[in-house]
């Protein structure tokens, strides 16, 4: 069973921070890359940040580069992102991805295994 499962949204205020957590199993998930995307309502499903199979590469999208942090532990089977300065904009539900890349990739359709998501609201 492949299984991605979001943590760690919530309700917050402008400027706040979150940390969302991603647990993942089912698969030998240090191989490969892993990716956070986010859907606000009217929306398409937008990338927000990847990480390559082993951590030392990331990459954001430009909205929320300097702001927010993801991470992996592989030796845990989590990917983290981490969300300071958080903005109304950010608003949205937040969902983690599993590619069948190494390196990270950036359009929702390189990404097979999905999680259920977690909602972030950012208020003002």
């Amino acid at each position: 069973q492949v299984l991605l499962v979001e943590s760690g949204g919530g309700l917050v205020q402008a400027g706040d921070s979150l940390r969302l957590s991603c647990a993942a199993s089912g698969r030998t998930w240090s191989n490969y890359a892993m990716g956070w995307f986010r859907q606000a309502p009217g929306k398409e499903r937008e990338f927000v940040a990847a990480i390559n199979w082993s951590g030392s590469t990331t990459y954001y999208t430009r909205s929320v580069k300097g702001r927010f942090t993801i991470s992996r532990d592989n030796a845990k089977n989590t990917v983290y992102l981490q969300m300071n300065s958080l903005k109304p904009e950010d608003t949205a539900g937040y969902y983690c991805a599993g590619s069948e890349y190494s390196n990270y990739r950036q359009y929702v359709n390189d990404y097979r295994y999905w999680g259920q998501g977690t909602q972030v609201t950012v208020s003002s």
